[in-house]
């Protein structure tokens, strides 16, 4: 319900960036001043707050399940005789507790997102329903254009926005629309069946949310991936059971900062800035043996030599032991590290 961002001005009463009182604030021309309805539960116990109250009409109210009265029933009496508890424009809503801006601090920011500015729950359950007309809508999406308020506020085009819990993808597609590069990460099957679709829709220039506003008409891409299998346990070892290939991609990122591509038949991983990386490790060279495959000898390294092609720089070695010496190693431009100790987990 947030529509501008308000600070008391300590000069004039009103808030910044209001250059009339809003109705909202001032609904019953309260002789006080301008005001904003504050929420009368709380979430945490409180051993006066579980009570009911009779309000002007004879309607009675409770908290809800889970919450309390932010204040006891004798305060509230006291409060409402004073004129501060507002019961609706018909004297038969919940009971809220006045705020005053001209008694907020000057230090204390008021914010007031009005649902006809930025959407509501009812605003985002229609934004999906006609995105996915035949799927159940989700319990909690937000509006698009209460995600856009916040990307305005905190970033500007060509910034990355990061949501760490996708959800329905609706931040994606907002900061897609505001010009915006994103990362979602959703570990619900919904990642696939929702978000993916939703954003392709986003690409093709679908025209809910704030397409209109904005001037979307579609454009641009994105990458999906799917997370592969643990490299390493709780603890922070080597699952026992892991194989070269996700095993050998964390080991090029640690290294290079990049992910690795293509699939790779042989110990030498590739190069990067001038330097080349391999691996030995489960049986990439046929099997687990010193002769066959996880240990750095003469017979390993002229594997990795012709798996490297023409590549003839420096090349760091991961591998289980290593049986050459050091005066070997500097000779051949090699440096040796050792799994899986030598295998940053982060």
């Amino acid at each position: 319900m947030i529509s501008f961002l308000a600070i008391q001005n300590v000069k004039t009463g009103f808030p910044y960036g209001c250059l009339e009182p809003k109705p909202q604030m001032h609904p019953d021309n309260d002789p006080n001043g301008l005001w904003l309805p504050g929420d009368p539960y709380a979430n945490k116990p409180y051993s006066k707050g579980l009570y009911s109250v009779e309000g002007p009409t004879g309607r009675t109210f409770s908290p809800p399940e889970g919450r309390y009265w932010r204040i006891s029933e004798e305060k509230l009496r006291e409060l409402d005789a004073e004129g501060r508890i507002w019961w609706g424009p018909n004297r038969s809503a919940r009971p809220s507790i006045k705020r005053y801006l001209n008694e907020v601090s000057d230090m204390v920011p008021r914010t007031l997102w009005r649902k006809e500015d930025v959407g509501s729950n009812r605003t985002s359950k229609n934004e999906m329903r006609a995105l996915f007309p035949d799927e159940a809508s989700f319990a909690t999406p937000k509006p698009e254009a209460l995600v856009q308020r916040v990307l305005h506020i905190a970033t500007k085009a060509g910034d990355i926005v990061l949501d760490s819990f996708l959800g329905s993808g609706t931040t994606a597609a907002v900061a897609h629309k505001m010009g915006r590069r994103w990362i979602g990460i959703e570990m619900g099957d919904h990642a696939a069946t929702h978000c993916v679709p939703r954003l392709r829709k986003v690409i093709e220039g679908e025209q809910g949310g704030i397409s209109e506003s904005v001037g979307w008409q579609g454009g641009g891409g994105f990458e999906f991936y799917r997370l592969g299998e643990a490299v390493f346990d709780e603890t922070g070892a080597i699952h026992s059971g892991i194989t070269f290939a996700p095993l050998a991609a964390h080991v090029w990122f640690a290294e290079t900062g990049k992910p690795m591509t293509g699939v790779h038949e042989g110990p030498f991983l590739g190069s990067h800035e001038g330097k080349g990386l391999a691996l030995l490790y489960n049986g990439i060279l046929g099997d687990k043996s010193v002769s066959g495959g996880n240990v750095l000898t003469r017979k390993t390294l002229g594997i990795i030599r012709a798996s490297a092609a023409t590549f003839s720089g420096p090349i760091t070695v991961y591998g289980e032991a290593c049986r050459l010496s050091p005066e070997t190693l500097k000779m051949e431009n090699l440096a040796f590290k050792q799994t899986p100790y030598d295998v940053r987990a982060r």
